[in-house]
């Protein structure tokens, strides 16, 4: 697989002492200079990974000051991408994953173009089903999931323990259970399904787009909200 450039790598790497916290707003970032010497780059190269880092909000540049981690311009209401594993576990019951399949495929999508992972699996609940989940991982963004292992953890899990996200939308509707869905969750074809079509990006670029099919029954949607910097 071909590698990132190298400008890519550099706003990943500031990106994520960012969105950890390891960097908080009104940090300065490493000067063009210091940055030419990590990398051994051109300043053009570290140029183009700060300007993408300031349209997309992270960064503030300025004028013979320096790059600095941006401040919240206000607070808006966001809603925390749930850890389904979490969840079932603060329930009481013992988690389970099931991976069906997993492909490297080129995505025609328009929502996630390019090179993905594509994978399917079961989320149980003591043993018994409770979500069919497709997704679909974007591999120019999230390279090192090529190596995740990831029947041992579900998809979702890894990406929250190890890809830091900028945006995200979730879509929630109810669906009758197909054949292919109803095989997956050994439910009747027809029964009712809470179906949680989930999209995240960082710094614009699609990272991860998820069809979540819960049985109805078996599941209930908490959204927990809080002030974050908008």
């Amino acid at each position: 697989m071909k590698a990132a450039p190298l400008h890519e790598r550099i706003r990943r790497e500031i990106e994520a002492q960012i969105l950890s916290g390891a960097w908080p707003p009104g940090a300065r970032v490493p000067g063009e200079i210091e940055l030419m010497a990590q990398y051994g780059c051109a300043r053009m190269t570290v140029n183009k990974a700060l300007s993408s880092l300031a349209h997309a909000g992270l960064v503030e540049r300025r004028r013979r000051a320096g790059t600095f981690v941006a401040r919240p311009r206000s607070q808006s209401m966001v809603l925390e991408i749930a850890d389904l594993a979490r969840e079932v576990t603060a329930r009481g019951q013992a988690y389970g994953w099931r991976l069906l399949s997993r492909h490297e495929v080129l995505s025609t999508l328009p929502e996630m173009p390019g090179p993905v992972l594509e994978l399917e699996g079961v989320h149980l609940a003591d043993g018994t089903p409770l979500a069919f989940e497709h997704r679909l991982i974007s591999t120019a963004q999230v390279p090192e999931v090529l190596a995740a292992d990831l029947a041992a953890t579900a998809p979702g899990t890894w990406l929250l323990s190890h890809v830091p996200w900028t945006e995200a939308e979730n879509r929630i509707s109810a669906s009758a259970a197909s054949p292919a869905l109803a095989r997956a969750l050994n439910i009747a074809v027809g029964d009712p399904c809470l179906t949680v079509t989930r999209r995240t990006w960082r710094s614009g670029a699609p990272v991860t787009l998820v069809h979540q099919h819960f049985i109805a029954q078996r599941h209930e949607l908490v959204a927990r909200f809080g002030a974050s910097g908008g």
